[in-house]
């Protein structure tokens, strides 16, 4: 059951990540998560079930991939960190946060919101500690949602800025 699951949030995630929320269709979304109609139901029984499913899948790649195995120096993990985000960018989501995507496109949603909260919050946690800032959680959030927002306009220079600003704060 976790597998199939597995399966369909990830494909529903690529779905949702490459077409946005509004323009798949149902049968879009079938074909992207690889299963019948009748599975993609059982999984998630609702659009809305779908979009949270592709979404949660996106949670734990994104922590995954800007988080293990950062280097236990703590400046040295916050270029890591940073350049980590500015390879998702260029990777997975050249056009922004999909989980504020998902909120622009459903705003009244207060699960959408909910996750979002969560995401961003375990973001900025997960970075304060592995750069030795605890406490700047908040700051570090700033400077990581600057680079996301601006990295579809300026690429790389602004990884670089962001190392930059992280360098700043670093020496408060």
């Amino acid at each position: 059951m976790v597998d199939m699951m597995s399966k369909i949030s990830e494909g529903l995630e690529r779905a949702f990540a490459s077409r946005g929320f509004a323009e798949p269709s149902v049968e879009d979304l079938r074909n992207a998560a690889g299963v019948s109609l009748r599975t993609l139901y059982k999984y998630t029984p609702s659009r809305a079930e779908m979009v949270l499913a592709a979404l949660e899948n996106r949670h734990k790649r994104y922590l995954s991939r800007v988080f293990d195995g950062l280097p236990e120096d703590h400046e040295m993990a916050l270029d890591t960190l940073l350049s980590r985000i500015g390879e998702w960018m260029a990777t997975e989501t050249s056009h922004g946060c999909l989980f504020h995507a998902a909120v622009a496109a459903e705003p009244g949603s207060q699960l959408l919101r909910v996750l979002l909260e969560r995401h961003k919050s375990d973001v900025a946690t997960r970075a304060a500690a592995a750069t030795g800032l605890r406490g700047e959680g908040t700051a570090l959030l700033l400077i990581i949602e600057g680079l996301t927002q601006t990295w579809p306009l300026r690429g790389e220079a602004a990884v670089d800025v962001a190392k930059r600003l992280g360098h700043v704060l670093r020496s408060r």
